[in-house]
């Protein structure tokens, strides 16, 4: 390599001006990039509405799904409610109903196994008594009573006035 050609290439500046002057831009090129840009601004709406349109679809089939398997639940209800047996059983449960002649048992406190005590104290027969100081009690009763904020009435409703009218005849 030579000493002097180096600097000179350094030196050396890339003008765009004349890089640009050299491209040359036909006019096949120029319609068929208005072509591009044209379908650009025409398709992009339209994928824009498919996609919407999709997403609608989507939607309007899970709703659809579910619709069916709300009257699939109903359609077994009313299977079941067609059903004497099972409308027997439903009164006896929630109604409480019974044939002639049946004999009703009624449980209260039926508490499951778990739930009930399992040794339970001897009952005693000595009476226990709660010491209370009914003086303290009294007296607190009283000051909270002396305390309370009372409603004053209003006197002047329904109060009749001392004036006659003056239409009434005098007496």
């Amino acid at each position: 390599m030579r000493p002097s050609a180096r600097p000179a290439a350094r030196e050396r500046r890339v003008d765009v001006r004349d890089w640009l002057g050299r491209v040359r831009i036909s006019g096949f090129v120029v319609i068929m990039l208005g072509l591009v840009v044209l379908g650009t601004f025409v398709l992009v709406p339209t994928v824009g509405t498919y996609m919407d349109q999709r997403q609608q679809i989507q939607a309007l089939r899970s709703a659809v799904q579910l619709s069916q398997s709300q009257v699939a639940d109903l359609q077994t209800q009313r299977d079941r409610w067609s059903d004497p047996a099972y409308i027997r059983t439903q009164a006896r449960e929630r109604l409480g109903y019974t044939f002639p002649g049946e004999v009703v048992y009624l449980i209260d406190n039926d508490l499951p196994a778990s739930a009930t005590p399992q040794e339970q104290d001897d009952v005693s027969g000595d009476v226990g008594q709660t010491r209370t100081d009914w003086m303290a009690q009294l007296v607190r009763s009283v000051t909270s009573s002396g305390a309370a904020q009372v409603a004053v009435p209003d006197v002047t409703v329904g109060v009749p006035d001392p004036t006659p009218a003056p239409d009434a005849p005098a007496g």
